[in-house]
Formats: structure tokens, C-alpha cells, sequence
């Protein structure tokens, strides 16, 4: 019992700071790709946050279940390097009888990966898509960047701020290129701000400015001084959120198994029973030769791992692609992992009689 609780406190302690560590590398590449969409326009500054929160929502399950295998395998590979598994056979017990304490430390962690993957992770992408479909129904003005060339959706318009102020109502050092009736306009302005009229409608009121107007190729440009210029601003109709298999609850798929439907419920269900059979594999994959080299072990697991989830994304492109059925394709992996379980099980239990072997040959 002593033994027990310290290792599954040696679990939980090391299971924290592996967990940290993935996530934090997971989070701040997200964070860099979602900074250099918004660097570029494509995404605004203020929903970075938000769709980085949406994003590690929807990374949680499959970081909790490397956590878990990781976890099993470095606290074994430990065991085996200081030779507490030699301690562990001289008692008379097998590498079997880590499968309760391994079990008893998964069982949480593949439970709250099941939740994640089935409810959580596409109740996040929905809100995610809701999120984007706002943010494309805002209008020209509010989606303005400072410092940033920005094109209108229609592609006829090119507009750049250099500063925005006020709860960013007011604009100011304006560029606008624009193209109406075949005729090129430039507009520069040096401030500006955005009001609304009695009747609901929207304007973009620049202030000291002069525009350019005129057809490329030709010398027929005009320019106009301005004191005040207004422009009404279109309002854009509120997008409806894409709908994809991502978003769709579980039981959405389950009512509704069209091939795209059952290839993603195969993924939602593999990633907790992948979860439970690595946790488990860690234990024969953990054993060290001396001769090997302590790494070797891990280089194993690792390459068992991205194996694993290879073959899960294959999977599922073939249930997609009407290839293999979701009666086979959702549980044929495991097996063949689940029957690697057992031929490394039966591998790794034969390998502490074998001194014992070769000492009764010698006497004899």
C-alpha cells in the first residue's frame, strides 16, 4: 500500500510537469501562427486570445493522453535504471503487477480525455466557428488594423491607419486606394472618425484631406481639397457559422453516419482508447538494456507513439474515403496495438529468469 501511494504521488507530480511543458510548447505555437495571421490582417488583434483559448481547448485530449504514456514510461524507465524492477522480481512479483497501479493513474486522465474528445473538444469548435463568423460580419471600419494594409472583401478598396484612438472611433494619418467606375482614386486624410446617423446608418467622416482621382495610364488626374469627407459604410449581415464534423456533437454523428460523419466519431473514440493502451505499452516499452543505452527505450516509445497516431489519422482517412468500414476501421488499430501490448508483455516477464538460466548451466 506504501509502495502504491509513492508511486502514483511519483506519477501525479511528474504527470504535472510533463503536462506543463507539452502544453506550453503547444500554446506558444499557436500563439505565434495566431500573431502572424493578425500581423497580416487576416484575423484581428483583439480575438487572438479567444481563438488561442478555443485552440488549447481542442488540443487538451491529445496532450493529456501523451501526458499519460510519457508519464508511465519515463517513472519505469527510472525504476529500470536504478534497479528498483531487480527489487521488484527478487520479491517474487512480475512486470504484471504494474498494471493496477498504471491503471489506477490512467483511469482519471482516459476518463477526462473521453469527455474532452466526445463533448468538450467539438463544443469548443463550434463556439470557435460562432466566434469567426462574427468576426466576419463586422464592417470595413471596426476590422481596420493600425499599421497594417488592409483590402476591402470586394477587393476594390486598400486602406491603411496609421493610429486609432477612442474605443477605435477615431482614425488618424488615413490611406485610402480605391476603384470606382473604372476611375482610380487615392484619398489621404489626417484624421478621421466613424459616427452614426439618426436613421441607424454608419458614416467614416475624414477631415483635412485631398483625393486623387483618375484613369491609370492617362494624364486627366484631378485633385480635391477637403475639409470634411463622408462615406457611408455597408453593413454586413451576420454570417452564419460553417457547420463541419469537427463541430457536430457526437451524437450529431452518430444519428447522421454519412463517411465523414463516422470517420471523425472513429477519431473522437480512438483518442481515449489509444490513451488507456499507451499508458499500458509504456511498462514493457520502459525496460532498459545496459548494452543499448538509456535513450534507446524512449526513442522506442516515441517511435511507438507517432506509429499509433499515424495509423489512427489513416484510419479515419480511410473510413472517410469509403475504404474501410467503421465496424472495422474504429477498433482494427487497437487490436493490432492491444496484441503489440501482449507480445511485449510476454517479452519483457521471460527476461528476469534468464540470469537465473544461464547460473544454473554454469554450475552444472
Amino acid at each position: 500500500m506504501i509502495f502504491r501511494r509513492t508511486l502514483l504521488r511519483e506519477f501525479t507530480s511528474l504527470a504535472v510537469a510533463v503536462f506543463l511543458s507539452l502544453f506550453l510548447i503547444a500554446l506558444t505555437t499557436r500563439l505565434v501562427r495566431l500573431l502572424g495571421q493578425a500581423a497580416g490582417g487576416k484575423l484581428p488583434s483583439d480575438a487572438v486570445f479567444a481563438f488561442l483559448g478555443f485552440s488549447a481547448l481542442g488540443l487538451l485530449p491529445v496532450l493529456l493522453s501523451l501526458t499519460a504514456f510519457i508519464t508511465v514510461l519515463l517513472t519505469l524507465n527510472r525504476a529500470w535504471r536504478d534497479s528498483e524492477m531487480v527489487i521488484w522480481f527478487s520479491s517474487g512479483l512480475s512486470l504484471a503487477a504494474w498494471l493496477r497501479p498504471v491503471l489506477v493513474f490512467a483511469a482519471p486522465l482516459v476518463a477526462v480525455i473521453a469527455l474532452l474528445s466526445l463533448v468538450v473538444s467539438p463544443w469548443s469548435v463550434g463556439l470557435a466557428e460562432q466566434y469567426r463568423g462574427r468576426i466576419d460580419s463586422r464592417d470595413e471600419v471596426t476590422r481596420v488594423e493600425p499599421g497594417v494594409f488592409g483590402e476591402s472583401r470586394g477587393g476594390d478598396r486598400v486602406y491603411f491607419v496609421e493610429s486609432i484612438a477612442g474605443d477605435r472611433a477615431a482614425v488618424q494619418n488615413v490611406f485610402v486606394a480605391s476603384i470606382q467606375h473604372r476611375r482610380a482614386g487615392v484619398m489621404v486624410s489626417a484624421q478621421g472618425f466613424a459616427g452614426t446617423a439618426a436613421n441607424g446608418d454608419r458614416f467614416l467622416t475624414l477631415l483635412h484631406g485631398r483625393r486623387y482621382e483618375g484613369t491609370p495610364g492617362q494624364a486627366d488626374f484631378s485633385l480635391m481639397e477637403f475639409e470634411r469627407y463622408a462615406t457611408r459604410i455597408q453593413p454586413r449581415e451576420a454570417a452564419q457559422p460553417k457547420t463541419t464534423q469537427k463541430s457536430l456533437p457526437t451524437l450529431s454523428l452518430i444519428e447522421e453516419p454519412t463517411r465523414t460523419n463516422l470517420g471523425e466519431l472513429a477519431w473522437r473514440v480512438g483518442v481515449p482508447a489509444s490513451a488507456l493502451i499507451l499508458a499500458l505499452l509504456a511498462i514493457p516499452l520502459s525496460f532498459v538494456n545496459p548494452r543499448a543505452g538509456r535513450s534507446v527505450s524512449l526513442l522506442f516509445g516515441l517511435l511507438t507513439y507517432l506509429v499509433y497516431s499515424n495509423l489512427l489519422s489513416l484510419s479515419q482517412a480511410r473510413i472517410v474515403q469509403g475504404k474501410l468500414a467503421f465496424a472495422v476501421g474504429s477498433w482494427l488499430v487497437h487490436a493490432v496495438m492491444a496484441a503489440l501490448l501482449l507480445a511485449l508483455f510476454a517479452q519483457r516477464m521471460t527476461l528476469p529468469r534468464r540470469p537465473w538460466r544461464r547460473q544454473r548451466g554454469m554450475r552444472s
